[in-house]
């Protein structure tokens, strides 16, 4: 493997980030040059630097190795969470050594997760790079799996296999051009129109941008300390609704829907299966807290239940109510969506609807074989017949999944956390969620956890983000050579 083509590319992400320090300097001096201005220029220039040596030194290669890709995957993200915390310790604050690692791991993963006891003291550009990195986080995801990795040739695609879809799998087939387009419509596309959509519900243009960018990422990053619930607004709530579950559909379904093709939103049985458990889960959390009393009426239990559910489905985190005072079975029910998540090729995170579906349907065709030992079964996700690998894989991700949440929990046990909170934030950290329970509830944050607790929530982030394998090829050196 050649370590200085890897560089080069990383280097081009180190630029990109860049990019956005530099913007997000732009925004603070619009601001009447806020304190954040120079810990951002001095970070845009650093990071810089660090982008423009090995594109420099090293030449330009068209031809890349799957090892080569997926190291430049995992280095890239790994560099851009690095970079990513020059302006939180450049301003200082509450970001110390690990609560700027913690932020900018949160932020790139999409996490949504926070150290911040108050967010509005943050100055409006370090703000914005804060959402800044996290809508470049939801973007690089899709950029890397549909850009970047098909030019080491279609067959020779590991991370392929987890996406399911019949669109996931054709989308390998699109040329860069068409790629971009699909990037450009469904991603830029959703982010205008919820910023628009925001603004005339009521939200200033900054407050607009950075909450649409946030719930484009699937992220929940917001600029009040009480999230959504600061604007308690239902028209604003409705179109984040939308927003965040929209976002949470596979962008080739989105992109086919648009355009008119023919595996669109209505045809997919993954998109349709997503839909319905959100459906379905809004309304059992709403019946569960009207019968409890915790709100007035069905309508108002279901506008709080719906919202929460949605937003932990889809990973956003964002928050209306503390949902550490609603009932054990809501509790449980929003544990379960925090697990699932929302569809593969998406930009939330979790084990995926697409993996669930699979996993039933081998489940029945397990039962089907033991009635009929001599028939021969086969499994079908959209139409498509689904290959021994793909739903070993599906077995063998799921099962890695849950150790590694597991294994969080124990962590945090180990340095005095509840079972509840240090369960709830592993759930929460590498399905890339955000918030979970206790004490990291849906209005509190995650600046009470013991120092090492924090530190392995923000490696549970990466093997979300990564889908776990991707980050684990990097510790076995003999896969190098």
């Amino acid at each position: 493997m050649r370590l200085s083509v890897v560089l080069r590319y990383v280097g081009m992400v180190m630029l990109f980030v860049a990019l956005f320090m530099l913007l997000s300097a732009g925004i603070s001096a619009v601001s009447g040059y806020d304190s954040a201005f120079y810990p951002l220029l001095l970070s845009a220039s650093l990071t810089t630097l660090l982008g423009l040596f090995p594109m420099i030194f090293v030449e330009k290669t068209e031809q890349l190795t799957t090892k080569e890709g997926y190291c430049i995957v995992v280095c890239s993200w790994l560099a851009a969470c690095v970079v990513g915390m020059f302006p939180y310790l450049m301003w200082g604050g509450e970001f110390t050594l690990v609560n700027a690692w913690f932020e900018s791991v949160s932020g790139f993963t999409t996490t949504g997760a926070s150290i911040l006891n108050d967010v509005e003291a943050l100055p409006r550009g370090l703000m914005f790079w804060r959402m800044g990195s996290t809508w470049i986080g939801g973007m690089g995801v899709v950029m890397f799996a549909l850009v970047i990795l098909p030019s080491l040739g279609r067959n020779k695609l590991t991370l392929s296999n987890v996406e399911m879809s019949t669109l996931a799998k054709d989308n390998y087939r699109y040329r860069t051009q068409i790629v971009v387009q699909i990037l450009l419509v469904v991603y830029v596309g959703l982010t205008a129109l919820s910023t628009l959509c925001l603004k005339m519900a009521g939200m200033n243009w900054f407050d607009a941008l950075c909450q649409a960018m946030s719930a484009c990422a699937t992220s929940g990053f917001s600029t009040k300390n009480l999230s959504i619930g600061f604007w308690n607004s239902p028209m604003i709530e409705t179109i984040l609704i939308f927003t965040m579950a929209v976002a949470g559909i596979h962008f080739g379904v989105i992109y086919a829907t648009v355009t008119g093709k023919r595996n669109n939103i209505f045809r997919s049985e993954v998109t349709r299966f997503y839909l319905l458990m959100l459906l379905a889960g809004s309304v059992a959390i709403a019946v569960s807290l009207w019968i409890a009393g915790t709100y007035e009426g069905f309508f108002t239990s279901f506008r709080y239940a719906a919202f929460q559910f949605v937003s932990l489905v889809s990973t956003s985190g964002y928050a209306t109510a503390d949902t550490n005072l609603w009932t054990p079975f809501a509790i449980i029910v929003l544990i379960f969506g925090s697990l699932v998540c929302a569809c593969a090729g998406s930009t939330a995170g979790g084990i995926k609807v697409n993996r669930l579906v699979i996993a039933g349907k081998m489940l029945r065709a397990r039962l089907k074989q033991q009635q009929h030992p001599s028939a021969v079964i086969r499994i079908r996700l959209d139409g498509i017949m689904q290959e021994n690998e793909v739903t070993n894989s599906v077995m063998v991700f799921i099962v890695a999944y849950l150790m590694l949440t597991l294994a969080g929990t124990v962590v945090s046990t180990m340095c005095g956390v509840d079972l509840l909170t240090s369960f709830s934030a592993a759930v929460a950290c590498i399905g890339n969620v955000g918030p979970g329970f206790g004490e990291v509830g849906s209005l509190d944050n995650y600046s009470g956890l013991p120092v090492l607790s924090r530190f392995v929530n923000t490696l549970l982030m990466l093997f979300g983000r990564l889908e776990i394998f991707g980050l684990v090829q990097l510790f076995f050196i003999k896969w190098w050579r």
